[in-house]
């Protein structure tokens, strides 16, 4: 596929100054990467200007939510720039526009796209450990009518944000035994925009209480352990590894399966079941769980210090633990070119001159 580069997107690189305090997808790279679906076909791709969208306000998106997303980083990696599993987010990007009725972009499209906005802004990554260049690649319908009916145009973009490392300290959770996140059949297993919206009222109430983020029951028992609204859980009981199964209303994280490869790699036992929430807070309760952490692609591992349900508050032993200590380790060491890539999980891409 054949890449413009506008001029005016390397006027907007060369003139761009980082600020001195990047915070965590708050600052945005000068370009973007776009292309566009139209009459069944997709566009060639090119690179533009950061700036303001333009959508007819009848767009689909506006009105039905046909839009899913994914989030992916780049590292500096030798004297190049590394992605890690790129070709992850693509298939699951895929599987979030199907599940919304919206063409997939190719992965030599999404391949193309991220790798282009990540070679043109290598200089925008910051060199600290845990640094990295945030890649938010989504893609919306914007076909003008009110129809509730699929649209028949689309357009994806890849927009980047020079990151600091993401610390959300060690979480206190909420458990959330009344709202869901994702229903029976629903869009909880595919990263769009609505599962997100359906947290918030959630996250609200348990900000209040002193808590920092939900954890979600499956919709379909109401008892057993799904995820938080961003990221998958895991929990230590009596030295091996436990997380949810994958069930249908489980994001399926990139991070989470380099956690379980990583783990099983160090000899760790490692079971994905289902865990019941009643158990999970006597184990705790009793030491039997001795600690607990979420992991996603921004914080990559968050250690996890209390539970909350109803009145009781349950606190884990370790936090953070020696578990998740060993597997954040252990992922930003391949991330960052300290250890060898022995799971052929980072793509060089070589830096744009310009």
């Amino acid at each position: 596929m054949n890449i413009t580069i506008q001029p005016e997107a390397i006027v907007s690189l060369r003139g761009f100054e980082m600020p001195e305090r990047l915070g965590f997808g708050t600052v945005m790279a000068p370009v973007m990467f776009r292309a566009r679906y139209q009459d069944g076909r997709w566009s060639d791709g090119e690179l533009i200007p950061y700036g303001p969208l333009s959508l007819d306000p009848a767009a689909k998106v506006l009105h039905y939510a046909q839009s899913c997303f994914e989030g992916l980083k780049a590292y500096r990696y030798g004297d190049g720039v590394g992605l890690f599993r790129p070709e992850r987010n693509a298939a699951r990007m895929a599987h979030s526009a199907r599940r919304l009725c919206m063409p997939p972009v190719p992965e030599s499209l999404f391949m193309d796209a991220v790798r282009t906005v990540a070679s043109h802004c290598a200089t925008l990554i910051p060199g600290s450990s845990g640094e990295s260049l945030y890649l938010r690649p989504f893609l919306m319908g914007t076909q003008p009518d009110l129809s509730v009916t699929a649209s028949k145009a689309y357009e994806f973009y890849v927009i980047a944000s020079p990151s600091e490392a993401y610390h959300a300290g060690n979480m206190r959770l909420w458990v959330e035994r009344e709202d869901s996140r994702a229903a029976v059949g629903g869009t909880g297993d595919a990263k769009v925009g609505g599962n997100y919206a359906a947290s918030l009222l959630s996250i609200a109430g348990l900000k209040e209480r002193g808590y920092d983020q939900s954890l979600w029951l499956n919709p379909g028992n109401r008892h057993t352990v799904d995820e938080l609204s961003g990221m998958n859980f895991f929990a230590v009981m009596d030295g091996a590894l436990h997380t949810p199964a994958l069930n249908g209303s489980i994001l399926e994280g990139v991070t989470r399966d380099s956690m379980l490869a990583l783990a099983r790699e160090q000899g760790l036992e490692v079971h994905e079941r289902d865990i019941d929430i009643d158990d999970l807070l006597a184990l705790v309760a009793s030491g039997t769980c001795s600690e607990a952490f979420a992991c996603g692609t921004a914080a990559i591992v968050s250690p996890i210090s209390e539970l909350g349900d109803g009145d009781r508050r349950y606190r884990l032993k370790q936090a953070p633990g020696p578990v998740a200590d060993l597997l954040r380790r252990s992922l930003l060491d391949i991330q960052e070119g300290r250890a060898e890539d022995r799971f052929g999980w980072m793509q060089k891409v070589p830096v744009a001159s310009y």
